[in-house]
């Protein structure tokens, strides 16, 4: 299974349009999204099954159970995909389409690209390639890389180096 996010505060339409096409190209995997509240005037999947809100435990569930994870380029979707070696394909928000306050997601996509297992879709037309990448490499066991939940110790001499000097 994918599983699909775009986290609970903003819907994502430009995304959520773009795993809606992949999907009705690739009826023989399933998808599931959160995808938040689209609105009057948002868009609505036809090609996979979506609800607005996931309960927690469902959302483990359903993290769980998927392939790899397709999500906004937000840290909590990110940290969860890596700390769970799921392979993860990120989708920034865009500040000048009315997708968010600024451009940090775009900086965040730019520091994840090169990283083993994620993969980077800046705009609509690339989601399916990465999205058949990674389950290219899901299928052969070279998809995600697990990273500990724990910060890197150098991180943490040099910051406990900081605070003592």
């Amino acid at each position: 299974m994918i599983f699909l996010t775009v986290g609970t505060q903003l819907p994502f339409d430009r995304l959520v349009r773009a795993m809606d096409d992949w999907a009705k190209g690739n009826p023989q995997q399933e998808v599931f999204g959160q995808i938040a509240d689209p609105g009057a005037g948002g868009y609505y999947p036809e090609f996979f099954e979506w609800q607005k809100f996931v309960e927690p435990d469902e959302f483990a569930i359903r993290f769980g159970q998927s392939k790899i994870v397709v999500a906004h380029a937000g840290m909590g979707s990110i940290i969860s995909a890596l700390t769970n070696a799921k392979p993860i394909v990120i989708m920034p928000r865009f500040a000048k389409l009315g997708e968010h306050r600024n451009d940090h997601q775009l900086a965040t996509a730019d520091q994840f690209q090169n990283r083993v297992g994620v993969r980077v879709a800046k705009e609509e037309s690339a989601l399916g390639s990465a999205v058949d990448a990674l389950l290219s490499q899901s299928s052969d066991g070279t998809g995600g890389q697990e990273v500990s939940e724990f910060a890197d110790p150098k991180l943490i001499d040099a910051v406990r180096h900081f605070i003592q000097n």
